[in-house]
């Protein structure tokens, strides 16, 4: 298992300076954020220290010398978008935009893109899922003809208003997983797992381990802490944010020692990268690298012992 980062909290830092503080940190691995450069649409996204517009093996083979001399893998390129928006024509460019991080992670030599299935958050799963088939099977055939497998984080992407009712993205249970896979036999989709979203939404978050072992290409590290008290008040039908809050690794709920034990008996061996959203670590760039060497303090001694 390699320890590593998700780069979406460094954003301010170029490609460069990512590998070198991952270096100097001793992380093994990097998800890459591979945003369009441009203007963030929402907090944590728009990140780009990829830019996968116009990519050649020129550049491929830069990114690859300059982490190979730092020690450092790539374990995925990840792009978090919505392809199933109502506005067709918004999402078309989210898909375009999944095809040209699909070409680069191939150009690459890596075999992994993670991202979102997305979602119309006004209709229900069984009215998504023409659309969702529609939409998907174009991105999976180009995947497979690239040999990318695409690991869909599990977040719901409910967090605001606007996102209300259903989230934004679709594959957020076990049982919709199990769904996709089915529909979707004989192409590589699988899960970019973070057990943080199954707190909140009151699962089971190291049942998965058994089932989807097989399906587990890339992982993510994140805490939430559920606030009972506001849970009682609020219900599940409220803002998530009513009720929970996301954490770095040792300041929530999840048993990471029992979490991480549980991932190496699937077998896992791959990257499970830390992601930050703990809002007590967001005042300056200096506060987002410490949340990583927080995080990465806390977590090693499970992996590695």
């Amino acid at each position: 298992m390699k320890l590593g980062l998700q780069s979406a909290i460094l954003d301010g830092m170029s490609f460069e300076e990512v590998v070198d503080f991952a270096a100097e940190h001793n992380f093994k691995s990097i998800e890459f954020m591979c945003w369009p450069v441009g203007k963030a649409e929402r907090k944590y996204a728009g990140v780009t220290h990829i830019d996968v517009s116009d990519f050649t093996k020129e550049k491929a083979d830069y990114i690859n010398e300059y982490c190979a001399d730092k020690g450092v893998e790539i374990s995925a390129l990840g792009y978090y978008p919505n392809a199933l928006c109502p506005d067709e024509e918004e999402a078309q460019i989210y898909i375009d935009h999944i095809m040209k991080v699909i070409d680069a992670a191939a150009i690459l030599g890596l075999d992994t893109v993670c991202t979102f299935i997305g979602n119309n958050w006004h209709k229900n799963v069984d009215d998504n899922w023409p659309r969702l088939i529609q939409v998907w099977t174009p991105i999976l055939e180009h995947a497979k003809s690239k040999n990318i497998k695409i690991g869909i984080e599990n977040c719901a992407m409910f967090f605001t208003d606007d996102e209300w009712p259903a989230g934004k993205n679709i594959a957020y249970s076990p049982k919709i997983w199990r769904r996709l896979f089915a529909e979707f036999d004989g192409y590589e989709l699988g899960l970019n797992y973070d057990p943080s979203h199954l707190v909140w939404m009151q699962m089971d978050y190291e049942k998965p381990w058994g089932e989807f072992r097989d399906r587990m290409y890339h992982a993510h590290a994140k805490d939430v802490t559920v606030h009972q008290e506001k849970l009682d008040e609020v219900g599940t039908m409220a803002n998530p944010l009513e009720y929970h809050t996301p954490r770095i690794p040792g300041r929530g709920d999840i048993d990471w020692k029992k979490y991480i034990s549980t991932m190496k008996m699937a077998g896992f061996d791959g990257a499970i990268c830390i992601e930050v959203e703990d809002a007590d670590y967001e005042d300056s760039l200096a506060s987002r690298k410490q949340s990583l060497i927080d995080s990465a303090n806390h977590l090693r001694p499970f992996i590695e012992g």
